[in-house]
């Protein structure tokens, strides 16, 4: 139901959504902005506590530091881009680029698990002793603060914004928490215990646990890139929706949806008594369309009308139609 954008005509949207999409651009790229500071600053922490101690444990969270900074550049990119409005060329906008940026951060956390798994090894093989651990975990441990209170506003923020940039963010440099807790506490341990094994254990097992979360960014980006239907409860809530509407003479399917980052996507076939006129089943789609767009935070939806009596209709139900039965 929306004119399209062709030659030199221009998207018609109201100033009111323009305030609102111009802001919650400005609150991803603030938030994002925040995580490029915090990974600089990190970044030269977790240096300065590996050259203090010699801890591999120590030099691979310096090394995770570094692929949150490329990380969170890459984020910035995206952000830039899928906040753009819809054009000529995107006439479904540009949202979907927030997949990309999941997907390209989580191979980089599976990356970085595994340059953490080979120091560790080569550790285990070549164990050295720890020096000024005390200074070393010291650093570490504020880095690790700075970096839990950045992941804490991201994930909040992209939560708040639906953006799939913020949150994997967020939960990469909460995985980054993660880590460096291990490690810290691995190294403490190799201070008390003069057990200099236990490092690259302690490395090895946060690696583990960093390929889950790698593994699950890129399963979330691969879903969305593949057009993934909505998951049970937001389905249960179009279905809510259009079970209101049902009756002997009003039903719905061919119901598809998916998602392309905050927006969802939803397109169902009405079926309507055939003697209805035009208007009657305009007024109804429009009901229906607006009940589904009210209940998501911004969802677009297509009807499309069939008249209930004739068998056809409910021929018309596939993605494709192999032929034309008119």
């Amino acid at each position: 139901r929306r004119r399209p954008v062709t030659g030199s005509q221009e998207p018609i949207v109201s100033t009111g959504t323009e305030c609102v999409a111009a802001g919650r651009r400005k609150r991803l790229i603030r938030g994002i902005s925040v995580s490029i500071v915090v990974a600089v600053l990190t970044i030269s922490m977790k240096f300065a506590a590996w050259l203090l101690t010699g801890s591999v444990g120590l030099l691979s969270d310096a090394a995770e530091s570094v692929v949150n900074l490329v990380a969170a550049g890459v984020a910035l990119v995206v952000i830039l881009w899928s906040t753009r409005p819809a054009d000529e060329d995107h006439t479904y906008g540009h949202e979907k680029a927030d997949y990309l940026s999941a997907g390209f951060e989580g191979a980089l956390i599976l990356l970085a698990a595994v340059t953490i798994a080979y120091a560790a090894v080569d550790r285990l093989i070549n164990p050295t002793e720890l020096t000024e651990v005390g200074l070393g975990l010291a650093v570490s441990a504020v880095a690790s603060l700075l970096n839990l209170l950045a992941a804490r506003l991201l994930i909040r923020t992209g939560e708040e914004e639906s953006s799939l940039v913020l949150v994997a963010d967020g939960r990469h440099l909460m995985t980054d928490v993660v880590t460096s807790a291990g490690v810290i506490i691995g190294v403490g341990l190799v201070w008390l215990t003069g057990w200099q094994t236990l490092d690259p254990i302690i490395a090895l097992v946060v690696a583990a646990n960093i390929v889950r979360t790698g593994v699950g960014l890129v399963s979330d980006s691969m879903s969305g890139l593949m057009d993934k239907a909505l998951p049970d409860e937001e389905l249960a809530v179009v279905s809510e929706v259009l079970d209101s509407y049902e009756s002997r003479d009003i039903h719905f399917h061919a119901l598809r949806t998916r998602k392309a980052g905050r927006r969802t996507f939803i397109s169902i076939h009405v079926l309507v008594p055939g003697q209805w006129s035009v208007k009657e089943g305009h007024d109804l789609a429009e009901q229906v369309e607006g009940d589904l767009r009210s209940r998501f935070e911004q969802a677009t939806v297509f009807t499309h009308l069939e008249p209930i009596d004739d068998p056809i209709s409910f021929e018309d139900t596939g993605l494709d139609r192999t032929s034309n039965p008119h």
